[in-house]
């Protein structure tokens, strides 16, 4: 069991570190609100989110298959003129391209004004562990479909939200589960989901694989092509030896088995441990993490209560020590500058841009996250983002990839969508806090990095606020793009 945190050490800055590393970050006065509250009912705040109404609606086109694209798809296989049915692939293409906009959009805005950040947060996490593509999947319906259930399992039983995952047309078509059968069984899911999803690489051997695939045989997608159906007639009803136990296992059977190994729980412990705190855990963090979550039955929620709960989790070499992914990165800025989000467009923009382009994870592993995040030229375009959502100004288009460009041109035709307005920084600040250089320095390390600048960094902005009094505004938004675009901000 890791040590709780003493009454003691909850102060400004502990809570700040909840508020960022639980959520997704805020303003002083958000900081100031968590603190008064007391380290026991700030954590219940974000875990027991349950308690706080949330009657976020579901994109328009999601509560069914859109008749519309179903239509075109139906014309797309009964086409025989190539040209005819280049033209319908085209409308295809686009209905599916502009679902998948609102889609992303529409999760971001949810993360960054929903009243349950941390249920947001959880989902983000398992949208990074149990990763499918847009790219292979298509139909933006499964996509949201499989976004609702990380959001409805974020913080349940675990064997509970794998199983729900695995039967998910997502991810049935994402790994070809769909497609398995007792004939030519597929090997796909039942490699991911031990080495990606539960066990890690070194804890099961080709066989378990091979016999495990078998016994997922005839999942697949029901007549509705909306929800999971199996099917008996393709399963495989032989007997498979898996982790050197023989029998008639089913799919779900075998996940049981896979999550009563100690191997998972270490596993998930240490990959929220990642996610949450740190790159690189300590084996005994992890290890007590780990014998905490198998002795409560893989309760998700217990073991994220004991995490935001321990000394551990606010250790000096924790704070701020974390690399901001960028959707934390966006929406903590806009929260700091009490700014609306950018528009559909420019939100899209800046997150493919800056490497985090939602629904659409590099590969099976999702995102490596960390210092991955940052490269030379998406490190710029966060100097240029924050210029732009400090100062305000019609963005170029970022040299993105051709689908994402045509995208954004076709959202941005007959509208001046790349538009970001100027922030209200004379709103951000008291009278006392511009009244001398030294007081707005002091104003903006608490509102931005709720921490200080290292000394050379803080020097330069001194010299540079010495001879304001008091400070104009021209003067603000130089110093916030300027403590914007130092390595302090980048981190969490």
């Amino acid at each position: 069991m890791l040590e709780p945190l003493p009454a003691a050490q909850w102060n400004q800055t502990t809570a700040a570190h909840l508020l960022n590393r639980a959520g997704f970050g805020g303003s002083p006065q958000d900081v100031e609100n968590l603190h008064k509250m007391g380290l026991d009912r700030a954590v219940s705040w974000f875990v027991d989110y349950e308690r706080i109404p949330d009657d976020t609606p579901a994109p328009d086109w999601a509560v069914d298959l859109d008749p519309k694209l179903m239509a075109l798809r139906e014309a797309i296989r009964n086409a025989a003129d190539p040209e005819a049915k280049r033209e319908l692939q085209r409308q295809q293409n686009m209905t599916e391209n502009t679902q998948m906009a609102d889609l992303r959009y529409w999760w971001v805005r949810r993360m960054a004004l929903g009243p349950r950040p941390f249920l947001e947060k959880m989902t983000l996490f398992w949208h990074g562990h149990f990763a499918t593509s847009f790219e292979k999947v298509r139909t933006p319906y499964f996509l949201w479909f499989q976004n609702e259930t990380f959001r409805q399992n974020a913080t349940g039983n675990f064997n509970q939200l794998l199983i729900a995952v695995s039967e998910d047309p997502a991810m049935l078509r994402y790994l070809d589960g769909a497609n398995s059968n007792k004939n030519k069984p597929n090997e796909n899911f039942a490699r991911e989901v031990m080495e990606l999803f539960t066990l890690g690489e070194g804890h099961y051997t080709e066989q378990d694989i091979q016999q495990a695939a078998k016994a997922y045989t005839g999942w697949g997608i029901g007549p509705d092509k909306l929800h999971y159906e199996y099917h008996p007639k393709n399963h495989d009803d032989g007997p498979k030896t898996i982790f050197g136990q023989t029998g008639n296992y089913s799919g779900e059977e075998v996940l049981n088995m896979i999550c009563a190994k100690p191997e998972c729980a270490e596993f998930i412990s240490k990959k929220l441990w990642r996610f949450f705190v740190q790159d690189q855990p300590p084996q005994p963090i992890i290890d007590a993490l780990a014998a905490e979550f198998q002795k409560h039955n893989l309760d998700l929620k217990h073991l994220m209560n004991v995490i935001f709960r321990s000394k551990e989790f606010y250790a000096p070499e924790v704070i701020r020590a974390q690399i901001k992914s960028p959707v934390q990165w966006l929406i903590a800025a806009t929260r700091q500058l009490q700014a609306a989000l950018p528009t559909q467009p420019m939100t899209l923009v800046m997150l493919g841009s800056l490497g985090e382009e939602l629904f659409q994870p590099p590969n099976v592993k999702g995102w490596d996250g960390g210092i991955a995040w940052i490269t030379t030229n998406n490190l710029l375009d966060r100097y240029n983002f924050a210029a732009a959502l400090v100062e305000g100004e019609r963005v170029p288009l970022p040299n993105l990839k051709n689908r994402m460009k045509g995208i954004m041109n076709n959202l941005t035709e007959g509208g001046d969508l790349m538009e970001i307005p100027p922030t209200d920084v004379k709103s951000l600040f008291t009278p006392d806090q511009l009244n001398t250089g030294d007081h707005f320095l002091a104003a903006i390390q608490e509102r931005f990095l709720n921490d200080t600048l290292k000394p050379q960094r803080l020097s330069s902005l001194q010299d540079f606020l010495k001879t304001r009094s008091p400070i104009e505004e021209a003067d603000m938004r130089k110093a916030i793009r300027l403590l914007m675009s130092t390595p302090e901000y980048q981190l969490t």
